[in-house]
């Protein structure tokens, strides 16, 4: 088939930046992609404060919000453009930004109007890939694993450590997925107390004790019980983190990344898994990577670091691919919707 090219926009719960990644996608016995360009735009302090208050707007104020930082993301992919010198982009495919998610009433937000990225650039664009998903009863989310069934069908699963730590994997013939805890979502929080941005390597962790009452309150949270599909929202991660309130930072770091490294552990072991790719910022953690491997006999693959850095924008071009073909983006057994369906808004 004739090669699809499109640009993926991926905004993070852990409000890092602006992923954008430039894709070539064909399709023969397998989809096949190629990485022309990709680019990380760190949020300036204003902007990253606008996204960090915007479950504090009326809702007047967050529907403005949303349209100016659709134009935002506009002028991003502009810029890229330029930079890049890219030419023939078949279309742009924007995640948004994550204000609200609460599934179970039927809700999601997530701002970033895709008709502003449309006047912005000319370029035809899809948005708006989770709410059809929560109205036909799924959590939607997680979505990339359409991505990984068919853009990395080689391993066992495919973990992603950002804001949360999600995984795919194959059983029974069917690709399920579930977020399995909070990651850089509390790890950066925290790291802000210190007045870093995040714990670079895990170093601050690694170099403190875990509060095991903590630990222990933590690990026994419902949601550990529950079984998948199941998903998480930044009401839930707030939440938790008030519980650690009055212990300092180092130990927090430290007791929230153990945290982390037993809950995926756990999961790795719980489905066998022999092979796994660890993408996301949290890839980086060494002292999160090195902890999870003492847990399990799993093997960890980090790839390349336009993967581990770009591998969410690039599946959400790849999404838009599908979604402009008329084709199914979101997998039912992941998300636990009534079926499987082309989801995203087309402008």
């Amino acid at each position: 088939m004739t090669a699809r090219r499109a640009i993926g926009l991926m905004s993070g719960t852990s409000l890092d930046g602006l992923d954008i990644c430039f894709a070539e996608f064909r399709q023969a016995e397998r989809w096949n992609f190629n990485i022309i360009a990709a680019e990380t735009i760190p949020y300036n302090g204003p902007m990253r404060d606008k996204l960090q208050s915007t479950m504090n707007l009326q809702s007047d104020d967050l529907l403005a919000f949303s349209a100016e930082y659709g134009f935002y993301l506009g002028d991003c992919v502009n810029r890229f453009i330029e930079k890049y010198r890219i030419t023939d982009v078949d279309l742009i495919a924007s995640h948004g930004h994550t204000v609200f998610h609460q599934p179970h009433r039927r809700m999601t937000c997530q701002i970033g109007d895709g008709r502003a990225i449309r006047l912005r650039t000319g370029i035809a664009t899809v948005y708006d890939f989770r709410m059809q998903d929560v109205l036909l009863n799924g959590n939607g989310a997680p979505l990339v694993p359409i991505g990984d069934e068919n853009l990395f069908p080689e391993y066992d699963a495919c973990l992603n450590i950002g804001g949360f730590a999600n995984i795919s994997l194959k059983r029974g013939g069917k690709r399920i997925a579930f977020d399995i805890c909070p990651v850089n979502i509390i790890l950066n929080e925290i790291a802000k107390r210190l007045g870093k941005d995040f714990d670079r390597n895990g170093d601050i962790a690694k170099g403190a004790f875990p509060d095991f009452n903590l630990l222990r309150k933590l690990n026994e949270l419902d949601f550990y019980q529950e079984t998948a599909p199941k998903s998480l929202g930044k009401e839930w991660s707030d939440a938790t983190v008030k519980m650690g309130d009055g212990l300092p930072p180092d130990i927090l770091l430290a007791t929230f990344t153990e945290h982390a490294a037993v809950q995926i552990a756990d999961i790795l072991r719980q489905y066998d898994i022999k092979e796994v790719l660890v993408t996301g910022g949290g890839a980086y953690n060494k002292h999160l990577i090195r902890s999870i491997s003492k847990k399990t006999s799993a093997k960890i693959v980090l790839p390349d670091a336009e993967i581990i850095n770009f591998k969410e924008a690039l599946v959400f071009a790849f999404m838009g691919i599908l979604r402009m073909r008329g084709e199914n983006n979101v997998l039912a057994s992941a998300t636990g919707a009534e079926r499987n369906h082309s989801s995203g808004i087309i402008v």
